[in-house]
Parts: C-alpha cells; structure tokens; sequence
C-alpha cells in the first residue's frame, strides 16, 4: 500500500495533453489517481461567451476553434514531434486509476477527494473549481497554466504574447489556485520559444511537454511542506480565445497562426 503522505490526485477534463502530464507525472509519483470530468460542451461555452461579449463574438471564437482545427493533420505530426521530442507519452495508462465524475464541483468529485486524501491535487485543462470544491479540499491545490501570470490569464496565453510581440513571454505557469481564474501565487514558470510549425492547436502541448518539471518540483514541494508562492509582476489580462477575423488577420500578415 502507498504511503498516502505522497498520493497525488491529477483533475481533468481529460484530452491529449492532460494524457502527456500525467504519464509524466507518474513516473515521479507511483501513488497517482486521476479524477477525470466530463468537458463542458460547446454549447455550454457558447452561451457563456456570448453573455459576456455578445453572440457576434462568440461565433467568432468558436469559428477560430473550428477553422483552427481544419489543419489538424499537420497540427498531428508537429504534436508528435513534440511529444517525442521530450520522450513523453499521450497513450493512456490502464495502471493509472481514473475515477470519472460529471463535473469536478459535484458532491461526487468532493467524496473521491475526501476518500483519497491527496497530499496534493494537480489540475490541467479542466473547469473553473467552485469555493465548493476547494472547501472539500484540504491540500493544496496546483494549477498548470500555458500562459505567464499574471499577464496571460484564461485561454491562448501563448498565442496572445505572440501577437503582442511579447514573445519574452511566451511560456507556461505552475501556480497555487484560489477562487480567481488563474490568480493564485505562482510557484514556477518558464519562458519558451516555439517552433515555425507550431500555432493555436500546438501552443498548449509544447508548453506541457516542456513543464513536466516545474510540475514535478511543485508537487514534490507540497509533499514536503516547502511550497514558496509569490506574487508575479505585470500587468494582470484575462485571455479568451480570438475571434476568427483577428486569427485570420495575423495568421495572413504575421504568419502566427
């Protein structure tokens, strides 16, 4: 039996580079589980958005999403390139236990965390945890994020620097999570340089694939009880993703796609 002092508890909505994560982690933390939830659907996201910027905005982002994807083949070799790169892997790991729930605010996902008694929860590419949830959880609680903090909070934070010709900052956030979206102290981040071949839809793994360390250091700091959070300087943006108009304007004048 694992010492439970060491478990750690991976929360996702699942898909390719959550696998490549926790693959990765695995190999450091042999007691790992996985809360899996199920993805917010397109409608969902869509009315969201469009309560906030208004339907003509939404639609905008979600043709970027679509038409982003219409690549895919080519955005399927450079993701294999990446992932073997950095010697990782996106198979899933039947020896990995997964536990599935609806949403990870629901009495089910708080029940699955009270029972494991992590010494810390990762989350990656999942929802927006209620004060619920974080109530239910009495470790800390780490954040991947593709993006610097504060500067690029929420969505395509690579893609954003970018087209801000902050280039400097393009690169990932490991951070502790409080009730904000990507506001808790940070713990490590790292600065990267992204390849020709890769745009919108390689972004994000490149940025996992090259933080599997940082990720590690985090949660073997919280297993140790030697967590430093700080502040980040800059000016503090909440990202989303582009409208399909500003995503073709700078794929076709600046070639970042």
């Amino acid at each position: 039996m694992q010492d439970r002092y060491s478990r750690i508890v991976v929360m996702t909505s699942g898909g390719t580079n959550p696998q490549v994560m926790i693959n990765a982690l695995a190999k450091h933390f042999p007691d790992l589980h996985v809360i899996e939830e199920e993805p917010e659907s397109k409608g969902t996201l869509l009315r969201r958005r469009a309560k906030r910027f208004g339907w003509f905005v939404a639609l905008g982002q979600l043709a970027t999403m679509i038409a982003s994807r219409l690549g895919k083949s080519a955005a399927a070799r450079r993701s294999e390139e990446i992932i073997r790169e950095y010697g990782l892997s996106a198979e899933p790991n039947p020896a990995i236990p997964v536990v599935h729930v609806l949403s990870l605010n629901d009495p089910a996902c708080h029940a699955a965390v009270t029972k494991l008694q992590p010494a810390a929860v990762f989350t990656i590419s999942c929802r927006i945890l209620s004060p619920a949830t974080l109530a239910a959880i009495s470790c800390p609680v780490i954040n991947f994020h593709a993006g610097i903090n504060p500067m690029y909070r929420g969505q395509m934070g690579g893609y954003w620097s970018r087209v801000g010709r902050d280039e400097k900052n393009f690169g990932a956030t490991v951070h502790l999570v409080d009730k904000g979206i990507d506001t808790g102290g940070t713990l490590y981040e790292k600065r990267l340089t992204p390849s020709r071949a890769d745009g919108l839809a390689t972004y994000p793994l490149l940025m996992t694939a090259a933080c599997v360390d940082i990720s590690v250091q985090s949660l073997e700091d919280a297993i140790g009880g030697t967590l430093k959070p700080y502040q980040p300087q800059g000016p503090s943006v909440l990202r989303f993703p582009p409208p399909i108009w500003t995503w073709i304007y700078h794929g076709l004048t600046r070639r970042i796609w």
